[in-house]
């Protein structure tokens, strides 16, 4: 069940505590990726708020939006960089992708297999792929006040053995947003801290987001996968055929 997207919007843009979400979240991103130069970078699910830094440099920003979930113009005041997309069929080329980011897509999908296999088909040689999703451990899977709490959440396991099954590698994994989903004068004030003490002791309180970096195994060990992978591209079908001499009798 994809969440609408205004009120994806209006969590991440207009109340306090999205915000806070989404600049702890955008900061660990940055860590792993400090700059997209040269990259072909893409979001899929909501995941645009954490590609503005990405925008002066990368060769290429693309934010993609399912259907269910609707599509909103982002950037405001720029050029339109988002379109939306069938949630398995997305309109980019094969082994084109960089750098690709998923967040609120995966737990929300019908289809989560199919989602994965097109992550798969869209990165290139050597790209890599954030998957963003609510811990299971999590407090903020268990509160409906923000979008982390719909979908499934996932633990790392979970999530490391279904990335496994569609031939992804788990580079490292980081847990985020230890402040309890509260808007709340105290929490948000003390939001900082609790993400400094979680980090440094993560057994005391499990983050309410798993960000996991992998790449893609290629060539896949999955029967059939590599076929679809290398699937030409569907235009060339406008490209008329060569002529054929005629045979001589």
């Amino acid at each position: 069940m994809h969440l609408d997207v205004h009120n994806l919007r209006d969590f991440y843009y207009r109340s306090a505590l999205g915000r806070a979400a989404q600049r702890a979240v955008r900061d660990q991103v940055q860590r792993y990726w400090p700059t997209g130069k040269g990259h072909t970078m893409v979001g899929y699910g909501f995941a645009v708020p954490l590609l503005r830094p990405y925008l002066p440099d990368a060769r290429r920003v693309i934010g993609l939006m399912p259907g269910p979930q609707g599509v909103l113009p982002w950037p405001q005041g720029q050029l339109n960089v988002t379109v939306l997309c069938e949630e398995t069929l997305w309109p980019l080329e094969t082994g084109h992708v960089d750098r690709l980011v998923m967040m609120h897509g995966l737990e929300t999908s019908d289809s989560p297999s199919e989602l994965l296999d097109e992550c798969y088909r869209v990165l290139g040689p050597g790209g890599e792929a954030l998957f963003i999703v609510p811990n299971r451990s999590g407090l903020w899977a268990r509160s409906d006040a923000t979008p982390f709490g719909y979908g499934r959440p996932y633990s790392l396991s979970q999530l490391d053995s279904q990335l496994k099954r569609h031939d992804f590698i788990r580079q490292s994994h980081v847990s985020v947003l230890y402040q309890p989903p509260s808007s709340r004068r105290f929490w948000m004030r003390t939001g900082p801290a609790w993400e400094r003490i979680g980090r440094a002791i993560p057994a005391l309180v499990a983050g309410g987001v798993l960000i996991v970096r992998a790449s893609k195994r290629y060539p896949p060990k999955r029967t059939g996968l590599g076929d679809k992978v290398r699937v030409p591209n569907p235009l060339d079908v406008l490209t008329p055929s060569p002529k054929k001499e005629p045979k001589a009798i």
